[in-house]
């Protein structure tokens, strides 16, 4: 089956995204899971660079079908030059996703009957602060339709389009051996309204077979302009099921946030069962699309918000200055803008060194987001993660009087557990109570039996 999806902002992606598999991370033994874009069959990934009115857009691809079939249209406000578009390596978004992705910890109770003056219960996350080649450039009249320029980067043929109406612009790319969903036409009338140009895109299968990749490579594109937004409309033209879209915003600000849906951060910091360790994917995808529908399935959520430079815990490293000039951060340097050069505006004046990532997840269908999103940059720099904790009882000897009140407390602390898992989750109860029953049998507790005595007073 062939599909096509939009990605990006003013992005018509006639296509679906690559799947990766980032590797495991640790941190200090409190790292032990991350719900990554593993987790979903169908997960668009995009990656925004942006400072006032500059962006580096970065389109990763999950196109499923043969590679001849691959196109892209994407709506930008300008004419792009050669040297406005580059090619990146995969891996950089799966360093994002790594990065940013929300995370399972796990803290160990020390012994109440130990003199402390440290609260052994986790904390919250703490807060951390062109000249381009001249293009054969021609019309075709009867369809309205003019292509602005044409070049070719990488294994990817290019042409720049403008229109005058829409089933023109439909007749020419189907003309041109470009497989357009149905339905297009309508969806393409507004962007055509807006003066907006066309920035299409197919593969080169000589230039690919030579490539020697096995994927297609990111396509990332630099331009100026007012608007930030992202076209996912065009997307849903042949969906038949609700489609994730992650975005990941860099910014030298703080946090990005959606404007014309609300953003709303995802569940976090709460105390789960010790055996979701073993379901850390299907507990967050369980709790996902329980939070999205008691929204009514029409916000944004924000999964990670956090300075570039650090991360606690780690699910994996910062990405280096290396990396981040690659996802398209341009203001690091004056050098790091060259992919820019066809835009002077770009170059900044001095040295920045700040990076501030948003990671934003979309679950949308046609009827809950009618609209493109519309976004924004703050300057809220306040950090957050999606975090989900593991609590471990303390399994020495404990012969002390806090000792006995700590084991006399956990029976509801257990209990608690398995009621926030349920109302996070909607699963059933009854089954995390036997789970639980399981998961901490080995400790041998005379408590343990009480938890069930406990349990049937609640």
């Amino acid at each position: 089956m062939k599909f096509f999806r939009l990605l990006t902002p003013f992005l018509l992606t006639i296509v679906a995204i690559l799947c990766f598999t980032p590797a495991a991370w640790a941190f200090c033994g409190f790292y032990v899971a991350k719900a990554d874009t593993k987790l979903y069959n169908k997960a668009s990934q995009v990656v925004i660079a942006r400072d006032e009115e500059r962006t580096v857009l970065t389109m990763a691809n999950d196109f499923q079908g043969e590679v001849k079939d691959f196109a892209i249209v994407v709506p930008v406000p300008t004419v792009l030059q050669k040297e406005q578009v580059r090619l990146t390596e995969p891996k950089i978004i799966e360093r994002l996703d790594a990065f940013s992705a929300p995370r399972l910890v796990e803290y160990f109770d020390s012994d109440p009957c130990a003199v402390t003056d440290s609260v052994n219960l986790p904390a919250a996350a703490p807060r951390s602060r062109a000249v381009s080649q001249e293009a054969e450039k021609t019309s075709d009249r009867s369809l309205g339709v003019t292509v602005e320029a044409r070049f070719n980067v990488g294994e990817y043929d290019i042409v720049i389009l403008s229109a005058k109406e829409s089933g023109g612009l439909e007749t020419w790319l189907k003309r041109n051996g470009y497989k357009i969903p149905r339905g297009a036409k309508q969806l393409l009338k507004p962007y055509i309204r807006s003066s907006m140009k066309f920035f299409v895109a197919k593969v080169n299968l000589d230039k690919f077979e030579k490539s020697g990749y096995q994927f297609l490579r990111p396509l990332q594109i630099s331009y100026q302009s007012p608007k930030f937004m992202l076209p996912i409309r065009l997307g849903m033209i042949n969906a038949t099921t609700e489609q994730d879209l992650i975005v990941y915003i860099l910014s030298p600000q703080g946090q990005a946030e959606i404007t014309n849906y609300r953003t709303v951060k995802i569940p976090s910091n709460t105390n789960i069962p010790l055996f979701v360790k073993d379901e850390f994917g299907e507990f967050y995808k369980s709790m996902f699309q329980t939070v999205y529908t008691k929204e009514d399935r029409k916000v944004g959520f924000l999964e990670y918000a956090w300075d570039m430079s650090s991360c606690d815990p780690c699910s994996a490293d910062p990405l280096t200055q290396e990396e981040l000039k690659q996802a398209g951060v341009f203001w690091l340097d004056d050098n790091s803008g060259s992919n820019l050069s066809a835009s002077p505006s770009f170059r900044r004046p001095s040295p920045r060194s700040n990076v501030f990532i948003s990671r934003l997840h979309v679950r949308y269908s046609r009827d809950k987001f009618p609209e493109d999103l519309i976004f924004q940059q703050t300057a809220n720099s306040e950090s957050f993660q999606g975090r989900y904790v593991l609590q471990h009882p303390f399994q020495g000897e404990l012969k002390c009087q806090a000792g006995r009140e700590y084991k006399q407390s956990l029976p509801k602390r257990f209990e608690q557990e398995a009621q926030t898992l349920a109302k996070l989750t909607n699963w059933n109860i009854q089954d995390i109570r036997n789970k639980m029953k399981l998961s901490v049998g080995n400790l041998t507790y005379s408590w343990w039996e009480n938890l069930l005595s406990w349990v049937r007073l609640y």
